[in-house]
């Protein structure tokens, strides 16, 4: 284990130096910009939108009455949705959800799949044959529908969400690895390793591991914006949270069932896109920043792209 963090050191090193050229990619720097705003809502939710009461504050409070619209004095920042929920007060807490859900979602796939992934390259055999024929059945049905089948014979809450996230995020990440992993081990200074007589465990953690990084951070990055939509797509389907739940697809789902109603509000009539507008929002500005830090990561990362 200290010669696989000895010989990290020099990789972190090179990658923090890469990291340096993300400042001359705008699109990187808007992407960070908008993942930061939306962390910093997570982070500070308990001073943004203090709870009402003593239960869970990831429960959304609601008067259970009709939808009001947003920016009136006396109610609401950002209005209220279905049964009076505050559309503020989600958002909001919806972000601490979201940011939770995708690290945890995403860290922990990316964990299975480089003790995984690696093995299977590093050894090879029945070994790989074991491991990836059991990744492939997960990588042969679409990732949604899995996550629904899992979902539904689970109970409603997010932590059994997030369980069959994860469940499903992992064989991805245990293919790229494994990939990886096979095209380091080939490399000279590994066979060189071999020929001095280096153990198998040392070869795997000093030289392949640290040389089969930069793809999975890419990849973790372009994940969390992912894992935000799908989680999203889960609750707005009915399989995820339950209700009142902050969590931006559940919010979005509440929201689509009053779009195209009409309510009444000091004598004017609006049409309550608030409730389906903010969380929505919400969820572009993760998703969209994620996406361009990992295509910046991307060029940074790939000498190829750069060249490019």
């Amino acid at each position: 284990m200290d010669d696989f963090k000895a010989e990290l050191k020099p990789r972190l090193r090179e990658f923090r130096n890469s990291l340096g050229l993300i400042r001359e990619n705008w699109t990187a720097m808007m992407g960070i910009v908008m993942v930061l705003f939306i962390v910093l809502m997570a982070l500070f939710a308990p001073f943004l939108a203090p709870p009402q009461t003593a239960g869970d504050p990831m429960q959304i409070p609601a008067d259970l009455s009709l939808p009001k619209p947003p920016f009136q004095e006396g109610l609401p920042l950002l209005g209220t949705g279905g049964n009076g929920i505050d559309i503020y007060y989600g958002v909001v807490w919806g972000a601490r959800t979201t940011v939770v859900t995708s690290l945890y979602v995403v860290l922990t796939a990316a964990l299975i799949g480089l003790v995984l992934g690696g093995l299977a390259g590093f050894y090879g055999g029945k070994i790989d044959e074991i491991i990836m024929r059991f990744t492939d059945i997960f990588l042969s049905m679409p990732a949604l529908i899995l996550a629904m089948a899992i979902a539904s014979i689970l109970t409603k809450n997010l932590e059994n969400m997030m369980f069959a996230l994860i469940i499903v995020w992992w064989p991805s990440y245990a293919r790229l690895i494994r990939g990886q992993v096979l095209s380091v081990r080939e490399n000279t200074y590994v066979e060189a390793s071999r020929a001095i007589g280096c153990k198998r465990n040392r070869i795997l953690f000093k030289h392949i591991i640290p040389n089969s990084i930069s793809p999975l951070i890419v990849s973790i990055t372009l994940d969390l914006g992912a894992v935000a939509l799908v989680s999203a797509s889960l609750s707005y389907i009915g399989f995820g949270v339950g209700p009142g739940y902050a969590e931006w697809g559940r919010m979005i789902s509440d929201g689509q069932r009053w779009f195209l109603s009409t309510i009444t509000y000091n004598g004017v009539s609006y049409t309550p896109w608030w409730a389906l507008v903010f969380p929505g929002l919400a969820l572009l500005i993760f998703t969209m920043g994620c996406s361009l830090i990992g295509d910046g990561l991307r060029d940074i990362l790939d000498p190829r792209s750069r060249r490019g």
